[in-house]
């Protein structure tokens, strides 16, 4: 189902796409492999973009987008742009699928681990981009080998988030800023604030390790070596972070049988039975929501991960690519440089909710002042992302077990690393 906006010659559509519906669609993909000399460009002008643009982008993402550039398209009067929407869950077939077929879009929203699984389809950024103002972390998830593939969109990082007032009677009103304290205030909000567990943390299930993984990070252990061609998860820094993160479950800190349900964390928090947790800014939201309103922002204290050797969280979100097949690439490099201005990104974060990637826009007062937001933009300037591996997600997966056998069965550390690491070794670096 289409809807276009037809004044004065532009137009934004979007198209829903179900999971049943093809990939080829007249306003959305292409069959043909014509694209594929005219998308590699070396340099962008400043002349308005012309033509058609055609989008695939993700969840609120897609619904906003079509809205969000009309101010684009007052700049650029003779282009239209078409948003196709899809799932976040199908999104990864979707554009393996096109891929293989030739029937990709010109630009689309990928996910930051997604990027060295498709690079071979994008062409790379041009000359004409400015992406000195990036966060480095988040610029760093669109570099495959020595190539840049992308421009970041949105990014995204983990910090944690505590009841003020609980915090206050635990004797730690600012939360914590060191291991050592981290392990002293959640022991605290169980023994003097009276709550059953001091904080959740994930225990087991998918991408479990993923998002754990600002504790190692915070000890100074990489997942790869500087070139991404050794696996180094057995290392002594990566045994210590496992031993320390395996004690909040073993001393009862933290909850190896929590609920996973979609608004359980919020709830315990809310109730005071776990009232510390991880996770991006869209836990503001459902914590506010889930507390009754915009007042109960004032129950939320938020603190950046605490620092052994370094205070380094996670981080993600989505970049801006173009696919080789691209019938308009120039067009769709403006319009990713047009969402990477920091005005544009103080809006679109206004609009939506995502956190900026260009970090001049933090200076702006929405997020400045913000007391929850600007803990997350100091955070953005101390992160650490995946490797971007093709072969990531299988030992991803393997790394999911292994933390589920060291929290839930009890095993070593030291050993589970070190089998981790020999399961990485057999699967490679793809590289």
């Amino acid at each position: 189902m289409m809807f276009k906006n037809n004044r004065s010659r532009r137009a934004v559509a979007i198209v829903a796409l179900s999971l049943a519906a093809g990939l080829v669609l007249t306003s959305c993909g292409r069959a043909d492999s014509a694209g594929s000399d005219a998308s590699a460009i070396d340099a962008l002008d400043d002349q308005p973009a012309t033509g058609e643009l055609n989008i695939w982008a993700q969840a609120d993402e897609a619904a906003a987008l079509p809205a969000f550039a009309e101010e684009f398209l007052e700049l650029n009067p003779d282009l239209t742009i078409n948003v196709t929407a899809l799932p976040w869950d199908a999104a990864h077939n979707k554009y393996q699928t096109a891929i293989a077929a030739g029937t990709t879009p010109d630009m689309a929203q990928m996910g930051t681990t997604w990027m060295a699984d498709f690079s071979g389809a994008f062409t790379p950024v041009p000359e004409g981009i400015d992406t000195s103002g990036f966060f480095e972390g988040s610029l760093s998830t669109n570099m495959v080998g020595d190539q840049l593939f992308g421009v970041p969109w949105y990014v995204d990082t983990r910090v944690f988030y505590f009841r003020k007032d609980l915090a206050e009677t635990a004797g730690f009103p600012e939360g914590a800023q060191t291991w050592d304290e981290f392990k002293e205030f959640t022991k605290a909000l169980q023994t003097e604030a009276g709550a059953e567990y001091g904080v959740g943390l994930p225990s087991s299930g998918t991408d479990a390790f993923q998002s754990m993984l600002m504790f190692p990070w915070s000890n100074g252990a990489e997942i790869t070596n500087a070139d991404q061609t050794e696996w180094t998860l057995d290392s002594p820094e990566w045994v210590e972070a496992m031993e320390y993160y395996e004690s909040f479950f073993s001393e009862g800190i933290a909850n190896p049988d929590a609920e996973t349900g979609a608004g359980s964390g919020e709830s315990e928090f809310v109730s005071g039975k776990t009232p510390v947790l991880t996770g991006g800014p869209s836990l503001i939201g459902s914590l506010t929501a889930a507390g009754g309103g915009e007042d109960y922002k004032d129950m939320i204290g938020v603190m950046r991960v605490p620092e052994e050797v370094s205070s380094t969280s996670f981080t993600g979100g989505s970049n801006l690519v173009v696919f080789e097949k691209s019938q308009n690439p120039e067009a769709a490099w403006k319009f990713a440089r047009w969402l990477s201005e920091p005005d544009v990104q103080v809006r679109w974060q206004q609009a939506v909710g995502d956190l900026p990637a260009v970090e001049s826009a933090w200076d702006d007062p929405a997020l400045a002042d913000d007391e929850l937001l600007s803990v997350l933009g100091e955070q953005l300037t101390d992160t650490n992302s995946p490797p971007t591996l093709t072969t990531w997600t299988q030992v991803s997966a393997q790394a999911d077990k292994a933390l589920e056998q060291i929290i839930r069965a009890g095993a070593d550390p030291a050993q589970t690393m070190a089998d981790l690491q020999s399961a990485a070794e057999s699967i490679g670096t793809g590289q």
